[in-house]
């Protein structure tokens, strides 16, 4: 319907109105379109409510996947009929360059959107067959002047468009590369030849990290060079998205001030974690490694990873079976060091281009920007990697009544390449049509029935209860307990991937195992302060620990059951002593961190990496990842004020002495994420509890309220955090400015690791 007319220059054009398998851009369907589409297969007429069924319908919009719907020959446009105009009414609109009549077909009014095609001109088919590119106008640049760019390696000189200004995105079709370059350099990295100086103790076969073209690489050295001898190694400078020879910065995720840092591998460009400013960094790898050479338990240096295995031999796929028992995903504990990452990832069939769609030059270069940058960045990523309405899309129907039964049921029926479809929701026998709220509300009951601990897959952190952590007793109450746990992987990647938020916090290792970051000694302190203690105090016990008579066991209670675990093989006949403790405290940080969930955190990683790319999250540290899915916290300054505890001579003036004057004046000078970040900083999490601040807890589930205690700037020119506590050190500073200096530095530094030492 809604043949368009011409006259003049104008180019004849179809419309129809927008309905959703049939619009030319993935934007939101109206509310017309949103009664209207079918579900595939189903039998069921989606207008008549009351027989609809539970579950998850699928549709392509009446066309095969992968084609649009029209001729090869046309160009699918949406636009929106402008204010004034009615039904049967004609309409000019430009496109390309030309003006083109449309007709407003009779059932569509001013306001709305509907999709024309539009027959390709020679001019267009020339433009179709060249990349385009999106530049931005420079700053200073007005309509009709040139400014410079540089695509693939060569500089273009564009001229500004009419009615365009600084800060606005153009699309640019660069000419055809000269007949002696290469054609294929505009997805293919060129390679260039680095010759560097072995250092000082660096030994045949041994790894070390350096910076070459602006990027932080790890190179092998080789069996037959040693120390001060040059050598030479290849690394690509360009990608799909970086632009030719473009100098990047190479991603630095410098890890809580211990020099824990990310770097790319040369020999099989994968990001690998490394440990610099100590012989970390120059130790065998794990394939050529002699026993002797791994490095021994430290608390400060001894790190290990998950690591996820399809079938026993590589990352897991972008599409493993829905059901947990029917495919073989292994998670094992590797050392940090040995546990790759995988950084490019793939240009989805919809989107136009050819070549990877980002590699690590472009998360190096996204993970140097601010909070608020990678943010808009990973948006941007999630769009092009989301199915278009118009080749598939998929509908939610759930009972209120039976919310967690029949959303199990919807959404675990779906492939994994179809958790990237637009989802539509809908609470059957209820007339709300979701616009976007009906999602937010399935998101939030969802999550919270999933993390209730009555629900019996998630308990109260023994440290903040108002962080969640696995139950490892889960299976006990819930038979289908690993089923749930992947399902809560696909809700918080869905969650994470379309931008929703979930409606509780994790405890801090769980981020980081879905970043594929480190985990260190200190993590267990958040699991479980006394164990932490415990462990901590063995460490440092100057006697014969043979005297305390343990064993490689510790103890679980069960349901009222005390059961007892053993971290090595008959660990029970295994006495701890000086000569073995090293290895009792490793085995001790594998068993809290990992392997006692093991099972259920395969689960959680798998369906969440169903969803999200692994590579897509390098960007974030583990501090931003909990504000990009539980949200900035609303944060009453009055109220945080009013339930804060002071200690040491804050105690007798509290908000009165000068120090912690600047304090409040520079948190009230602070946005939303740097009064978010200060809060983890201090009590582990952002989350503030619905009571307000007055009921924060601490370790012991007692009421622990927000606490400032002074000490002096000799023993630390930095504050200090408890977690446990809820307590911040702050020195003595002597002026507002320091205090900023130094307080702002270490909220931030957490994740981005500056070493202060």
């Amino acid at each position: 319907m809604g043949q368009s007319s011409s006259s003049g220059s104008g180019r004849r054009a179809s419309a129809s109105s927008n309905y959703p398998g049939q619009r030319a851009a993935p934007s939101q369907p109206t509310r017309q379109s949103e009664r209207r589409p079918p579900p595939r297969g189903t039998g069921v007429n989606p207008g008549t409510r009351a027989t609809r069924q539970p579950g998850a319908y699928s549709t392509s919009g009446g066309r095969t996947p992968g084609q649009n719907g029209r001729s090869p020959n046309s160009q699918l446009y949406q636009v929106r009929i402008p204010a004034g105009v009615r039904g049967g009414q004609t309409f000019q609109v430009e496109i390309n360059g030309n003006r083109v009549n449309v007709r407003c077909p009779d059932s569509m009014r001013a306001g709305q959107n509907l999709r024309i095609s539009l027959p390709n001109s020679p001019q267009n088919e020339e433009r179709r067959e060249r990349q385009a590119y999106m530049v931005t106008i420079p700053t200073g640049v007005r309509s009709g002047e040139q400014f410079r760019v540089m695509v693939n390696g060569q500089e273009l000189m564009v001229t500004c468009p009419p009615n365009a200004r600084p800060g606005t995105n153009v699309r640019i079709f660069p000419p055809d590369p000269a007949p002696n370059q290469s054609t294929s350099s505009t997805s293919s990295p060129q390679i260039q030849t680095f010759e560097v100086q072995v250092p000082a103790g660096v030994m045949p076969g041994q790894p070390f990290a350096l910076i070459a073209n602006g990027q932080r690489v790890l190179v092998t050295c080789p069996s037959t060079a040693g120390p001060g001898q040059r050598i030479r190694f290849q690394l690509p400078v360009g990608g799909s998205n970086s632009g030719g020879t473009t100098q990047i910065q190479g991603v630095k995720l410098s890890y809580d001030k211990d020099g824990w840092t990310r770097c790319i591998d040369p020999t099989d460009q994968k990001f690998h974690w490394i440990l610099s400013q100590t012989d970390e960094t120059t130790r065998r790898k794990s394939t050529e490694a002699k026993e002797d050479d791994i490095p021994k338990f430290e608390p400060l240096k001894f790190a290990v990873m998950r690591k996820l295995n399809f079938n026993g031999n590589g990352p897991v796929p972008s599409s493993v079976p829905n059901n947990p028992m029917r495919h073989s995903v292994t998670m094992s504990l590797a050392l940090a060091t040995e546990v790759p990452s995988e950084c490019v990832i793939q240009r989805p069939p919809h989107v136009e281009g050819s070549g990877p769609l980002y590699t690590h030059s472009d998360l190096a270069q996204v993970h140097s920007g601010d909070f608020k940058s990678k943010l808009s960045w990973f948006r941007e990523a999630c769009l092009k990697m989301r199915t278009p309405w118009e080749d598939e899309h998929s509908f939610i129907f759930v009972r209120r009544s039976h919310l967690m039964e029949d959303s199990v049921k919807a959404v675990m029926m779906l492939d994994a390449k179809q958790l990237r479809n637009m989802f539509r929701f809908e609470f059957i026998g209820e007339p709300g049509i979701d616009a976007g709220g009906v999602a937010r509300e399935w998101f939030q009951l969802v999550s919270e029935q999933l993390f209730h601990p009555d629900f019996g897959l998630w308990q109260y952190s023994a440290v903040n209860q108002m962080c969640m952590q696995i139950n490892a007793n889960s299976g006990l109450a819930n038979a289908d307990h690993l089923l749930y746990f992947r399902f809560t992987g696909r809700v918080l990647g869905k969650a994470l991937f379309d931008g929703q938020l979930i409606a509780a916090h994790m405890i801090r290792h769980l981020y980081k195992h879905l970043l594929g970051w480190p985990l260190m000694f200190e993590d267990i302190e958040m699991i479980d302060d006394e164990v932490y203690r415990s462990l901590l105090q063995m460490f440092e016990y100057n006697g014969d620990i043979e005297d305390l008579c343990l064993d490689f066991t510790v103890t679980e209670d069960c349901m009222g059951e005390t059961k007892v675990i053993e971290l090595i093989e008959n660990g029970a006949e295994v006495d701890i002593t000086n000569d073995n403790l090293k290895l009792f405290l490793e085995e001790s940080l594998k068993y809290r961190v990992c392997t006692r969930v093991q099972e259920q955190l395969r689960e959680l990683l798998i369906g969440f990496y169903e969803v999200v790319p692994e590579a897509l999250m390098l960007v974030f540290d583990f501090q931003e990842l909990e504000l990009v899915m539980c949200g900035m916290p609303h944060i009453e300054m009055d109220d945080w004020k009013t339930h804060t505890d002071y200690m040491g001579q804050y105690e007798s003036q509290q908000e009165n002495h000068q120090v912690t004057k600047w304090f409040w004046e520079v948190v009230e000078e602070y946005d939303e994420e740097l009064r978010a970040r200060l809060l983890q900083f201090v009590t582990g999490t952002s989350g503030v509890p619905a009571q307000g601040f007055a009921y924060l807890q601490g370790n012991d589930g007692n009421i622990r309220k927000f606490c400032i205690n002074s000490i002096s700037v000799s023993s630390s020119l930095f504050p200090r955090a408890h977690t446990c506590f809820n307590r911040i050190d702050l020195p003595l500073y002597t002026s507002k400015q320091q205090l900023k200096d130094k307080l702002t530095l270490a909220v931030q530094m957490e994740c981005t690791g500056f070493d202060i030492d």
